[in-house]
């Protein structure tokens, strides 16, 4: 079973889920945790505090609602719309990450909070 979690950001809230694969469970093991939002595009991205290699779920094929784990940086990422590696609507990561989880709630609400600066990650 996947692993719930909500994301908050200013006043929105969103349901979201992770993944059971081996990242998935360590970032969820390493909830609750707040971090500063980043920007790349329609891709908000922050740190965590997990260190994953890349795994089977290792790609630059991300869609829109799309959670990936990206282990040179240590983050998360959060995709919701076209990033600047993008030549159409869907979204581009700077480079590989691990799909880690899904947003469960519509991802274009992230627009109405772009240039905030926290992000709420926890458990349900």
């Amino acid at each position: 079973m996947p692993y719930p979690i909500r994301i908050t950001i200013e006043d929105l809230v969103l349901r979201a889920e992770l993944f059971e694969t081996e990242c998935g469970r360590r970032i969820y093991e390493s909830l609750p945790l707040e971090a500063e939002i980043q920007e790349w595009g329609d891709e908000f991205y922050f740190r965590v505090p997990v260190d994953c290699e890349p795994d089977e779920t290792y790609t630059l094929e991300v869609r829109v609602g799309d959670i990936g784990y990206w282990p040179p940086g240590r983050a998360l990422a959060i995709f919701f719309g076209p990033t600047p590696a993008s030549t159409g609507p869907d979204p581009v990561p700077a480079s590989e990450v691990n799909l880690v989880g899904r947003l469960l709630d519509d991802p274009s609400h992230l627009k109405k909070v772009k240039g905030a600066r926290l992000l709420r990650l926890e458990p349900v």
